[in-house]
């Protein structure tokens, strides 16, 4: 399984055209707008290890009105990593690892189906609330297609969330027989 990875954004960000660090960092940022944002530290970290494996070379330096920024540019090893990486097809998660389904697991064992209906309630509420503000931002003036395709991924998982958590909320108002009431 091949995870998507801070490099090979940085990689992606690099195959138009030499940059620095500082514009890098911003271009991920509204690249990815609704990602992890990722830091300036984080940046430079990841850069000076894909200069280390060959994958980006430094091509000059940049004085903009301040200090001066060491420009990177792709190597044609880069080139063919990035490559490889855009080819490679996700393998679907093997394992389940949401914070959701372990509380209501867990509120389900430890409180009971009240609680458990509880929570359901609350957490539908929120993700209703968050699907109404991600179907809004789409339609923002100056919202660019990234903005839009990373809403409609979050869009998409909430949805997922949604009817998950109706039947979910389904099942603990239904007694089932052998369990106890």
């Amino acid at each position: 399984m091949v995870a998507m990875s801070a490099p090979f954004v940085l990689l992606g960000l690099l195959a138009g055209g030499p940059r620095h660090g500082y514009d890098l960092k911003h271009a991920y940022d509204r690249t990815l707008p609704r990602a992890k944002p990722l830091g300036f530290g984080q940046v430079y970290a990841t850069l000076g290890r894909l200069e280390r494996d060959g994958l980006v070379s430094q091509s000059g330096q940049e004085r903009e009105g301040g200090p001066d920024r060491t420009t990177f540019a792709l190597t044609e090893d880069g080139r063919r990593k990035l490559a490889g990486w855009l080819a490679a097809v996700e393998e679907p998660a093997p394992h389940v690892a949401s914070a959701l389904l372990a509380k209501v697991v867990v509120a389900l064992l430890a409180a009971g189906p009240e609680q458990a209906l509880a929570y359901l309630a609350a957490q539908r509420r929120a993700h209703v609330d968050r699907l109404r503000e991600l179907t809004r931002a789409k339609s923002q003036p100056g919202a660019t297609v990234g903005d839009v395709i990373a809403a409609d991924y979050a869009i998409t998982h909430l949805d997922a969330d949604l009817t998950w958590l109706a039947a979910t909320i389904e099942r603990v108002a239904t007694p089932h027989p052998g369990e106890p009431s």
